[in-house]
């Protein structure tokens, strides 16, 4: 399963905008969305469910970008990579794991907006759903990531 040690540090491409995380993250996932495509240039994004209290800005400055909407997708105001999202009301942000110094290699705990995926880039995570896991499920979802670790 995705581990991190942490405390763990990330920054973004140019290295203005540094983040650290401090809690365990509650689960990872790769999203297939069009939409993480498109802010990726890539088949998918990669990304861990960091607590929010377990989050934090060291250094640099974070501005919205993206598709702007409830979803705060958040850049470097440097180089404009795509570091975090805030999903509202949920508690914690989604980071791009790749942003971390030493990022998780194992394949993710979830793969989302399957329906959207590019046939290649399936990459066999062991829970997969063609949308976003219902609500009523993700607490089930947390807890089996939880026990992996």
């Amino acid at each position: 399963m995705p581990e991190i040690t942490l405390p763990a540090q990330g920054r973004c491409r140019c290295g203005a905008l540094r983040v650290e995380v401090t809690a365990p993250p509650l689960f990872s996932a790769a999203c297939h969305c069009t939409g993480c495509q498109r802010m990726t240039g890539s088949a998918f994004s990669l990304t861990l469910g960091i607590p929010s209290s377990g989050f934090a800005v060291l250094e640099g400055e974070a501005v919205p970008g993206g598709r702007r909407g409830a979803l705060r997708h958040m850049h470097c105001a440097a180089c404009h990579a795509w570091i975090w999202t805030e999903p509202p009301g949920m508690g914690f942000v989604n980071l791009r794991s790749p942003m971390l110094d030493h990022p998780p290699r194992a394949v993710p705990f979830l793969e989302t907006c399957l329906s959207e995926a590019m046939p290649f880039a399936r990459l066999g995570a062991p829970h997969g759903y063609d949308a976003f896991p219902a609500m009523e499920e993700m607490e089930g979802l947390l807890a089996a990531y939880a026990a992996e670790r």
